[in-house]
């Protein structure tokens, strides 16, 4: 005993050690997974990202080669372009055309505006407020048109926008670089309106090296960083260029909303850039789940997985050898032909008596069921010619299962010509089938006990269906029309026992009856997987194949 303490002991050190390299493995294998799927899914999305952008900034150069600057600045420059705008692309927000108009030119612009039916034709600040002209850069920039046009967008021709905080600076890099040129992140049309950015394209004069104007497209901001859904490896967010310290981040309704900088040292996030409007943003990609926290879990769980087993071996091990050192001793001592004789023998006379028992029992409970001695007979003969039945029809499909509508034919359940069955024209297993055969007849049985209600028999109404759900469910139905508690006869102490007990645990369901004002009623509900049972209907199918002789 000392010796086999030993083994097991030293063979459960041994499995602890495997499991712990295991566990070491499954952590390194899944920290390096979570890691390579969580770059692949954000460099994907960046390059969408970069994608969508260079559409937008490709849009805005074709843009500026259709366009032309008019000799005047006239008020409807756009009007050639809109056909061409809304070709391209229908998901910006706002395109204008913003014209540099010299000091000189005021009254004429103001004209245009007002020939265009512009509802405020004046010129003035950005702010709306009234201009200044001797304080106006010469030459201003001033919005003389727009798309759509819109009573909220029509507000802003006139504008002169030199002074703006977001918009001058863009347009001052614009001339400078001679390229399209993005703004700042900010509120675009109203206070409380939508966060976007302005990418604002110059327009050479046709007369020489001069910018005439710019053509500007707005776009919302939350559709071009493409925010993920909830099933997504991360959440993306775009560093404020305004403060690298903040991000912006997009809600599910396309709100954008600043937000501090996250910082996890055990988690750190994704950056990625995308270039638009010739300047550089930065994406950050934050992991909703952290891998190392995942590895170690899962690297946890194959540590216990590993030791239970180990655990488990050991016992079997040692339980297994204790029986046989003990039972060797006890051979080698006890061990002799008229012994083991004797207890073969009381074996099968205890076998016999059980197999005894149960005939004896379904004999007893259906010969207490009738008034008389033929009543009991005629239902011991139909319990049995029931199954005989079953038995029948599964040899005719080699035990690979019963129609269920065959089930109720005339020579396996009394009153056949009166049911009428609904339901899908299923294959029951072998089991099932043997079980709902008995359950057919035991119901059929007790149709006509009864008194009925009027003096008619009662109409017997069977029916089955099969929802649909994830694990499909076999619903059946029986219901006898004409029948009341007061004038059926009680079921039988074995007709309730197969009806309430034996049927539903075979089929792994459950069961109920009741009576209804003109009917009595019951119902079976099963999972079709033991009604069907496919597994039962493979195996015996492969045993039924005929062997195929070797060559």
């Amino acid at each position: 005993m000392l010796r086999l303490g030993f083994i097991i002991g030293l063979m459960a050190i041994i499995g602890l050690v495997l499991s712990g390299l295991a566990a070491m493995k499954v952590y390194d294998q899944e920290l390096s997974i979570g890691r390579i799927d969580l770059a692949r899914s954000v460099d994907t999305h960046a390059s969408l990202v970069q994608e969508r952008l260079s559409e937008r900034e490709l849009l805005a150069r074709v843009a500026v080669g259709l366009f032309r600057s008019p000799s005047i600045n006239m008020a409807n420059a756009l009007q050639p372009l809109r056909s061409s705008i809304y070709a391209f692309k229908t998901d910006f927000l706002v395109a204008s055309w913003v014209a540099r108009i010299p000091r000189a030119d005021f009254g004429r612009a103001q004209n245009e505006l007002k020939t265009a039916g512009f509802p405020n034709p004046t010129l003035r600040s950005a702010n709306d407020t009234p201009l200044n002209p001797a304080a106006v850069p010469d030459p201003a920039t001033v919005v003389m048109d727009v798309e759509p046009q819109n009573d909220e967008t029509k507000a802003f021709v006139g504008r002169v926008l030199n002074n703006h905080p977001v918009i001058a600076p863009m347009f001052n890099r614009a001339v400078e670089e001679d390229r399209p040129v993005s703004s700042d992140p900010f509120v675009l049309l109203r206070t409380g309106g939508p966060m976007g950015i302005v990418l604002a394209s110059p327009v050479r004069a046709d007369t020489g090296p001069t910018v005439a104007g710019f053509l500007t497209i707005s776009y919302r901001l939350a559709p071009l960083m493409l925010t993920n859904d909830e099933l997504s490896l991360f959440s993306v967010a775009l560093r404020d260029p305004r403060n690298a310290s903040d991000n912006l981040i997009a809600d599910a309704e396309g709100n954008v909303k600043s937000v501090p900088l996250q910082l996890d040292a055990d988690n750190p996030p994704l950056l990625r850039v995308v270039s638009f409007g010739a300047r550089d943003w930065t994406l950050i990609y934050y992991a909703k789940t952290n891998a190392a926290t995942r590895a170690q879990e899962l690297a946890g769980i194959v540590m216990l997985i590993g030791a239970a087993l180990t655990l488990i071996f050991c016992g079997l091990f040692g339980y297994v050898s204790y029986n046989n050192i003990r039972l060797s001793r006890e051979i080698q001592t006890r061990i002799d032909f008229e012994r083991r004789l004797t207890a073969v023998i009381d074996e099968l006379n205890h076998r016999v008596k059980n197999i005894l028992a149960v005939i004896q029992s379904i004999v007893t409970r259906t010969m207490r069921h009738g008034a008389d001695i033929d009543v009991a007979r005629e239902l011991l003969i139909g319990r049995i010619h029931a199954m005989s039945h079953v038995v029948s029809l599964l040899s005719e499909s080699q035990w690979q299962g019963v129609k269920l509508k065959g089930l109720f034919e005339s020579r396996a359940i009394p009153h056949a010509d009166r049911i009428a069955l609904t339901g899908p024209d299923i294959t029951v297993s072998a089991r099932a089938a043997q079980s709902l055969s008995l359950l057919f007849f035991e119901l059929a049985s007790h149709a006509d006990e009864g008194l009925s209600l009027v003096g008619k028999h009662p109409h017997i109404v069977a029916g089955w269906t099969v929802s649909d759900e994830p694990d499909p469910v076999f619903h059946f139905r029986w219901e006898e029309f004409n029948t009341s508690a007061a004038t059926r006869r009680a079921d039988s102490e074995f007709g309730l026992v197969l009806l309430d007990r034996v049927a539903p645990e075979a089929l792994g369901g459950t069961s109920k009856r009741y009576f209804t004002d003109v009917s009595y009623v019951y119902e079976l509900t099963a999972p079709m997987a033991t009604v069907v049972d496919e597994a039962e209907m493979d195996r015996t199918e492969r045993i039924g194949k005929p062997v195929k002789k070797k060559r």
